[in-house]
């Protein structure tokens, strides 16, 4: 079979139907597809033919906003000839999706033999989709609208309200939104809890994903004039125009950061919302910004708490500082800054100086911190003192502390104190040995780890 998989490549380079630098030794990819269930799994399938056996063989599956492929084997030690394979990824099991998101696929083959490269074949791309609706969609500039249940009047409304309000963030942020949203209205619980996952909070009303520009919201048709549906949609499309005005690779601005300012730009300070502040400043129960940098606490009362704090520290900064150092404060970000230095240069205070300022607005002491503790320093080595365990390191001890010299003369006289030249060279070359033995030893290990490899790891 490989004779005629070489002697059929042969033909088809002789004939210019393989592509420029094939050679006997090229696989015969087909085209791969991918098909996907919701709520179950997307299923990848390939079939080809490879002229030389594999090592392994696996799949190369790229998620939106990932940094590379995620590498999945398929299949181990596989004979050279032609096979399909089938691969899924269980929703359950490898990972839950959300609708709306793409999957691009590639599959690679590693042969046996190390010095023939690795052939990765062509892409397919699939989207995860909710299938179980017959969507309705509506689009504007901006916004594309999809919902099931409801009138025309009904898509319109949440149609211009999502617009309006992505108009209204961008030119807050000083950003240009150029690539289109899509918005999923769902009209019961049940089905939009299923579409976001099992780790979805039960308070949860509505949900942006930036790295599918997408947001789900709950919203009945009988609630669309509802005044609250006016502020979740621009609640959390808000959150999508802030990712585009930080976004970068290194780092991410704070939780209370971004929420503080969806809810400022969406339904401003309410007096609600003071209350609750004070009413925590009051009772001690006020949670540091610290504590608010990544997911919020779980419980209502904490998360209703988190937000309010957000957009109060986001209130008295634009009080104090301006609204154009928010804008410059989320603005700076995108260069990937630290959030002290995006403070500094923003308000000319640190984290910590900022949050100082905002308790003493307050008038609220601070905080106590809950989390792990520094370990108790242990005992010091015999000898040590407490200055030259807390010496920076390079500094050299003080002549107290440090081990006096040997008293005995250097017959060569080279500065060194107590052995002979010849037991100092005999010293070196059995450490220089020992060097070189160990790095072998060590070099040889990672030669053959390489060569085995784990599962999934190019070689």
């Amino acid at each position: 079979m490989s004779r005629l998989l070489r002697a059929a490549a042969a033909t088809l380079l002789i004939l210019g139907l393989l592509p420029p630098g094939a050679s006997a030794a090229t696989p015969i990819f087909e085209e791969p597809t991918a098909e996907a269930t919701f709520g179950s799994d997307i299923t990848f399938a390939q079939a080809f033919a490879s002229p030389v056996p594999l090592a392994r063989v696996e799949l190369l599956l790229e998620f939106p906003g990932s940094l590379g492929p995620f590498v999945v084997q398929v299949a181990g030690t596989t004979p050279a000839g032609r096979h399909e394979l089938v691969q899924r990824w269980l929703l359950v099991e490898d990972g839950h999706l959300v609708p709306n998101t793409p999957v691009i696929a590639r599959w690679r083959l590693v042969p046996g033999d190390r010095g023939i490269s690795p052939s990765v074949g062509p892409s397919v791309r699939v989207v995860y989709e909710d299938s179980r609706f017959t969507w309705r969609t509506l689009e504007d500039d901006l916004v594309r609208l999809h919902w099931y249940e409801g009138s025309a009047a009904f898509g319109r409304r949440a149609l211009t309200i999502a617009e309006d309000a992505v108009r209204e963030a961008a030119d807050f942020m000083g950003v240009t939104e150029s690539e289109p949203i899509d918005f999923f209205v769902y009209a019961d619980q049940g089905a939009f809890y299923d579409a976001l996952g099992p780790g979805t909070r039960e308070n949860v009303g509505g949900q942006a994903h930036s790295d599918i520009r997408t947001m789900f919201a709950l919203i009945a048709p009988s609630d669309v004039t509802d005044a609250w549906v006016g502020i979740v949609i621009p609640h959390e499309l808000t959150h999508l125009v802030f990712d585009t005005a930080v976004r970068n690779p290194y780092h991410f601005p704070p939780r209370w950061l971004n929420e503080g300012v969806a809810t400022y730009l969406s339904e401003g300070y309410r007096p609600s919302a003071r209350a609750s502040v004070e009413d925590a400043v009051n009772g001690g129960r006020l949670m540091p910004l610290q504590a608010l940098g990544g997911q919020f606490p779980t419980t209502y009362e904490r998360f209703s708490l988190a937000y309010d704090e957000s957009v109060s520290a986001v209130e008295y900064l634009v009080r104090e500082d301006g609204t154009e150092a928010l804008v410059e404060l989320i603005g700076s970000y995108a260069d990937g800054v630290t959030d002290d230095e995006a403070f500094l240069a923003a308000v000319g205070r640190d984290v910590t100086g900022f949050e100082a300022a905002w308790l003493e607005d307050l008038g609220a002491d601070t905080p106590t911190r809950y989390g792990p503790e520094p370990a108790p320093a242990g005992p010091l080595p015999p000898g040590w003192d407490e200055a030259a365990a807390t010496a920076p390191p390079g500094a050299t001890a003080s002549p107290a502390t440090s081990p006096a010299p040997s008293a005995t003369a250097d017959p060569g006289g080279d500065g060194s104190a107590g052995e002979s030249p010849f037991l100092q060279g005999g010293v070196l070359i059995v450490a220089a040995l020992a060097g070189l033995l160990v790095g072998g030893s060590i070099a040889y290990v990672r030669r053959r780890r390489g060569a085995g490899g784990p599962p999934g790891e190019t070689p």
